[in-house]
């Protein structure tokens, strides 16, 4: 089974859409497919648009042998028109996006989103499923192309940093740990992860009840990052609030395991992996009500769901949860007991795998043994 995959950029670009392509990838080949990358550079919405018309990128398309055509769905700009051409010409050849989120689910300027909205609606209509990542993703998609879409909801692994063993005894105690409410957040530092609303909350307690490591990437958005230092220091923050940069493996670890709580209020997620990551350290999670949080903390009992622009409300939980360390410790077990039920890479990859090689062999006639097309989680 050949299967093309259509990605902007490397594969081993560090986000959680490309960490779950990467493990999609690998166990496609575990099953013995082979997998061929057709990748565009990252470049703006309109030079996108214009990859319809390049007669290089048409012909690498259109001649291609593959079996299903495999697309994230964030090259919806570079294939809108493409598909339909590819449908001619390949009418056996499934195409196949993995949606991570909407690009119509985030917030851009006026001007800009019908334009983001018509492209999008017209692109997901040239498709025969989809693979999504979690059910809110899946109602999004349906929403905008005002139609349902075959697929599969395929949750993220948890297990992308194995959490330490912890019990009820260890949790517990960890709340109740003197000193300052300790508050973690690990995203790219861009304006949709909301950091800046959480300086803005930090800011209405008082000095010495909470402390913020923000973890991320300074280089994706430079100009928003010095806009964050520089709250920090106009409101007197500078005690309170540690930048660590981009922090991985064994270290990234070590913060989890010494926080207390995670905050992340994003504007959107589409699933929200480092939410998955927190619940297996036993953090309360702090996220937004936009997006597929409320699937991965189970309707909030693992954490809270806010407003993300709402900072009084955040503080509000931030104070609740640094002066009542009994709730604090019960929403810390809780965490944990919600991360037993999520699923590994392996699991939710190898599921989502089989489902895209049957969707391929029924497309040619030839069903695998076995195969089925099941939707659902």
């Amino acid at each position: 089974m050949h299967i093309g995959l259509v990605i902007y950029g490397s594969l081993d670009t560090l986000s959680g859409g490309y960490l779950y392509d990467r493990h999609l990838v690998a166990h496609l080949r575990q099953l013995g497919a082979r997998v061929t990358v057709f990748a565009r550079p990252w470049r703006h919405y309109l030079a996108h648009l214009a990859d319809n018309l390049d007669p290089d990128w048409r012909r690498a398309l259109l001649s291609a042998r593959v079996d299903v055509w495999l697309q994230d769905e964030l090259n919806h700009p570079s294939l809108v028109g493409l598909n339909r051409a590819l449908a001619r010409a390949q009418p056996r050849v499934p195409r196949v996006a993995i949606v991570h989120h909407l690009r119509a689910d985030e917030r851009h300027p006026r001007l800009w989103r019908p334009l983001y909205r018509a492209v999008e609606r017209a692109y997901l209509r040239t498709l025969s499923a989809a693979l999504y990542n979690s059910r809110t993703t899946q109602a999004a998609v349906r929403a905008l192309r005002r139609a349902p879409l075959p697929g599969l909801v395929a949750y993220p692994g948890k297990d992308g940093l194995p959490p330490p063993r912890l019990g009820r005894t260890d949790l517990v105690a960890r709340a109740h740990e003197p000193g300052p409410l300790r508050v973690l957040a690990v995203g790219n530092l861009i304006p949709r992860k909301g950091m800046h609303r959480l300086l803005d909350a930090l800011r209405r307690l008082p000095p010495g009840s909470v402390t913020l490591d923000l973890v991320g990437r300074e280089d994706v958005d430079p100009a928003y990052a010095r806009r964050l230092r520089e709250r920090v220091q106009r409101w007197g923050l500078g005690r309170a609030v540690r930048f660590h940069g981009r922090v991985e493996g064994s270290a990234l670890a070590g913060l989890y395991r010494r926080a207390q709580v995670f905050a992340l209020p994003s504007q959107y997620e589409g699933f929200g992996i480092v939410y998955a990551e927190a619940l297996g350290f036993g953090l309360p999670v702090l996220a937004s009500r936009a997006g597929a949080a409320h699937e991965v903390l189970a309707a909030g009992r693992a954490g809270v769901l806010v407003d993300p622009d709402d900072a009084a409300a955040i503080a509000r939980h931030l104070a609740t949860w640094a002066q009542d360390r009994d709730r604090l410790a019960a929403q810390a077990v809780a965490a944990r007991a919600r991360y037993e039920q999520l699923p590994t890479w392996a699991e939710s990859m190898t599921r989502a795998a089989r489902w895209l090689l049957d969707l391929a062999a029924q497309a040619r006639g030839n069903p695998r043994p076995g195969g089925h097309l099941g939707a659902g989680p």
